[in-house]
């Protein structure tokens, strides 16, 4: 083997600790050193392009510079419990930090721990930025989870949609035949809202839907589920009242209604409304006893709730 003199061994050391610094300098992530007390001893080019910060501004900072005010603390004690343990490599994790602008932005971050020239401690971190990619997941949630609820959800009320509440009503009966508990149903249809659509408009008569649908909300329990079956024919679902309390809160809605006027026309509006309570029956024998009672109470002059009878 060829011997190399102590003065040509010398020359490769420091060629190859230029070479290091240069590869580190030309890296397109961002990397820094900092010292065992968390302070910045080295910050590429890219780490300083990415924070906005000149070298200068950053040497001899502590690194929650970068970190947001309420990070820093525990932070802070992640690296000084890191450079006191026995692990050379640091877990990559994502975090948010803070750029000169002030703006937030989402890195990768990992870290090693090196032995400098002093025989002290470093750590080396290198950090990507992940923000165009978190924004991107967070607008394709937001999208998924408006799909979720439109499938769900009427769009113009806001409420259950008729597919979504017909399933409600099933999984209530399921839940009465298993533990006994009562609960009724309530239709109820706006009287005579083709005429509103006629004369004002749909745009008006989905006004007064929207607010008439606010208004009965707001009169019921928080435990009642209320559902758009279609145009002006909506379906609630009360648990854990018999047919009586039903009615007594449906009538507590019709004269909220009958109360209020509504759109810029300022329009009158009434219900009529069908009760039902459950009674060893089928979902849909549920509703077409409801139904038939609302029938019942459009007949006999509208603007007035009706229970159903053990015949209907």
């Amino acid at each position: 083997m060829k011997e190399i003199s102590p003065d040509k061994l010398y020359q490769l050391f420091n060629r190859s600790k230029r070479n290091t610094e240069n590869v580190i300098k030309a890296a397109p992530i961002g990397i820094c050193i900092t010292t065992p007390s968390g302070h910045f001893e080295m910050v590429n080019p890219a780490y300083c392009e990415f924070y906005g910060y000149r070298p200068e501004e950053l040497l001899g900072q502590h690194f929650t510079q970068v970190v947001p005010e309420e990070n820093r603390a525990i932070l802070s004690a992640l690296h000084d419990e890191f450079m006191r343990g026995s692990e050379n490599q640091e877990l990559r994790q994502e975090w948010d930090v803070v750029v000169k602008s002030g703006e937030m932005r989402t890195v990768i971050a990992e870290a090693a721990r090196i032995e400098a020239d002093d025989g002290e401690p470093r750590k080396v971190t290198f950090v990507i930025d992940i923000t165009q990619r978190k924004r991107l997941e967070e607008r394709l949630k937001q999208a998924n989870e408006r799909l979720d609820h439109l499938a769900h959800h009427d769009e113009l009320t806001e409420l259950l949609n008729r597919r979504a509440g017909l399933q409600r009503l099933e999984e209530e009966i399921k839940r009465c035949e298993r533990y006994g508990t009562p609960f009724s149903i309530a239709m109820y249809d706006l009287d005579n809202f083709k005429a509103i659509n006629d004369t004002y408009g749909h745009n008006s008569g989905d006004s007064v839907l929207k607010q008439i649908t606010t208004l009965v909300s707001g009169v019921l329990r928080d435990t009642d589920l209320h559902i758009r079956l279609g145009g002006e024919e909506f379906l609630i679902i009360m648990p854990g009242v018999y047919a009586e309390e039903a009615y007594q809160g449906m009538e507590r809605v019709r004269k909220s209604v009958a109360q209020q006027t509504f759109s810029e026309h300022q329009l009158t509006v009434t219900l009529s409304s069908g009760v039902a309570s459950y009674a060893e029956a089928s979902g849909t024998r549920l509703l077409d006893r409801a139904d038939k009672a609302m029938y019942q109470a459009k007949q006999t002059g509208r603007n007035r709730v009706v229970i159903a009878s053990s015949s209907m």
